[in-house]
């Protein structure tokens, strides 16, 4: 009597099921995450386990997110809309805009402000956690 395959192809199909995308916990909409504050920059953590997390923030022109670092974590910023002011530490000031991305080890410096008119968007990536923040502001 056929079974219908071997116990390789039934465990290979348990996995795969076990393992499914769940595309719901998977995909995020930047415009049903993105919130903007008329007082401060505005960080929305979207996704964050004990590897990594995931934010976007929103500046107002004007707004800042403050010179700091990460002791423990490596750090990806994605610009999604407007331009910038990034700042590498040491002084240095990078225009960046729509398109840029920028990363930042452990213990490298990094800041933003928000330069132009619109209201400036950008997606940040960190990991492993947990994370700290070692405030450079002045």
């Amino acid at each position: 009597m056929e079974t219908g395959g071997s116990i390789f192809e039934m465990e290979a199909i348990e996995v795969a099921s076990s393992n499914q995308s769940k595309i719901k916990e998977r995909l995020f909409k930047l415009d049903e995450i993105a919130q903007f504050d008329s007082e401060a920059g505005k960080k929305t953590i979207f996704y964050e386990t004990e590897f990594m997390a995931g934010a976007v923030w929103c500046l107002e022109p004007g707004q800042k997110v403050v010179n700091h670092s990460h002791s423990t974590s490596d750090d990806i910023w994605i610009c999604m809309q407007g331009t910038g002011t990034f700042y590498p530490g040491f002084g240095e000031a990078v225009e960046i805009t729509k398109g840029d991305i920028i990363f930042s080890e452990r213990g490298q410096q990094h800041g933003m402000v928000n330069t132009g008119k619109e209201q400036f968007v950008f997606v940040g990536v960190a990991g492993p956690m947990p994370m700290d923040f070692i405030s450079h502001e002045e």
